[in-house]
């Protein structure tokens, strides 16, 4: 029987958590963090719930089931569960974040150096995708290619910089804001929310089990305790990444005043840091992070479409690849503002079906469970979507007032109540089929 050893497993924990680690996740905590100022402790705690604990946790329930997305909503029925995991692959994938990849390491890593044009973006995208695509067409040698390669460069340029946040900090922590004063867990929570890992998790899960197999190891029972290892290991890394750029965040209060995102934030102190050397350790940062991200989702959605079509892997991918290429064109703000809507709607979905598949022992038939907790979330899904695209005005009013709806989180008391009564429906049920056999 093959195992892994303790290199392999450390070079598929890199992987796990180069996948993860995006623009985004390096953007979202110094703004946060400078928010925060004095209540950093809370809000950082909050961040690392949802931005950290909810992508490891979908990991860990990919790695239980054994299969990908399409086997995790086996419960809500072929069509349901194939609709579901469409919308997902498409929304994280060729649509929306594939393509924000590419714009998004552009505008932070080398638009300083090269100016913005049309041209230059192109050029950029072509070159970017050209090597998504390389690193992808054999996702077979993803762990020695991303996790044994790219992910240590990574790994020390990120040293760099979370080092200098916490050796030497651009100021000292400075105030925070209102709603960070009132409450700073829950408005750390919902930055981590609006991470969308969660989602990631959902088609990373099977690029990490592929890895897993790829290197030999054929047993269930040690592809699922392997892909726990990889999630715990890019959990702890992430956790650090993110609470040393709280702290960078929290700091630059004075250098970066007026910031209107983590992105400026973080050019002002490597700038004041380590002037133009700051301005390359930024690029190389951004850019291998986009990049590593890119080859994950262009890798998991090659493999599910290939599987759903019937098509080659390749032919997916090259496909997948051009498309995402020309919708990157498009722009970071366009593109920002077609896909937050479309996330931010699947996410309720995204959070429920993974806690409701880690208590699946619980459900004596697990259709009676999942399907009507389902359909709620559903329902709260579109509203914020609805809300997010900035069309609130023809939402029912009754929306608003429900608990939590003001911190986004309005979905989580009605899909509790409604798993409550259907987890009693569901063990009534059983007990009276099981009493009249």
């Amino acid at each position: 029987m093959t195992r892994l050893k303790g290199l392999d497993l450390l070079a598929l924990g890199f992987m796990t958590f180069a996948l993860f680690l995006g623009a985004g996740n390096i953007i979202f905590p110094p703004i946060a963090g400078m928010a925060a100022g004095e209540n950093i402790a809370a809000a950082s705690l909050g961040f690392l719930l949802t931005g950290v604990g909810l992508p490891l946790l979908t990991v860990v329930a990919l790695a239980r089931v054994g299969g990908g997305l399409p086997t995790l909503t086996a419960p809500l029925g072929r069509v349901a569960g194939i609709a579901l995991a469409v919308a997902v692959y498409l929304a994280i994938g060729p649509l929306f974040a594939t393509p924000r990849t590419a714009v998004a390491s552009f505008e932070i890593g080398m638009q300083p150096f090269v100016g913005n044009s049309p041209v230059a973006l192109f050029v950029y995208t072509f070159v970017y995708f050209a090597g998504v695509l390389f690193l992808s067409l054999n996702p077979g040698r993803l762990v020695d290619r991303v996790g044994k390669v790219i992910t240590p460069v990574l790994i020390v340029a990120l040293i760099v910089l979370g080092g200098a946040a916490l050796f030497a900090p651009a100021g000292v922590i400075g105030e925070s804001t209102d709603a960070y004063r009132s409450e700073p867990l829950v408005q750390g929570f919902l930055q981590g929310y609006l991470t969308m890992d969660a989602l990631g998790a959902l088609v990373f899960g099977i690029v990490i089990a592929n890895a897993v197999r790829a290197r030999g190891v054929i047993d269930s029972g040690l592809v699922t305790r392997y892909c726990v290892i990889a999630g715990i290991i890019a959990a702890v890394a992430l956790s650090l990444v993110y609470l040393s750029l709280f702290y960078l965040g929290a700091t630059s209060h004075e250098l970066a005043a007026g910031a209107q995102n983590g992105g400026q934030i973080l050019t002002a102190y490597v700038g004041h840091t380590f002037g133009t050397f700051g301005s390359l350790l930024l690029a190389v940062v951004i850019i291998l992070a986009c990049l590593t991200t890119g080859v994950g989702l262009l890798t998991a959605c090659g493999e599910f479409f290939s599987e759903l079509l019937k098509v080659s892997y390749r032919t997916v991918v090259i496909v997948l690849a051009v498309f995402s290429l020309l919708v990157s064109n498009q722009g970071l703000t366009q593109l920002i503002t077609v896909s937050v809507p479309v996330l931010v709607g699947l996410y309720p979905l995204a959070i429920v079906l993974v806690a409701l598949s880690l208590c699946n022992r619980l459900w004596v038939s697990q259709r009676r469970v999942f399907i009507p907790v389902m359909a709620v979330a559903l329902v709260f899904g579109v509203v914020d979507g609805i809300g997010a695209a900035g069309w609130g005005e023809v939402v029912p009013a009754f929306f608003g007032h429900l608990p939590l709806a003001q911190q986004g989180l309005g979905w989580l008391c009605p899909v509790l109540v409604t798993l409550l009564l259907a987890a009693v429906f569901d063990r009534v049920l059983g007990t009276r089929r099981t009493a009249t056999a």
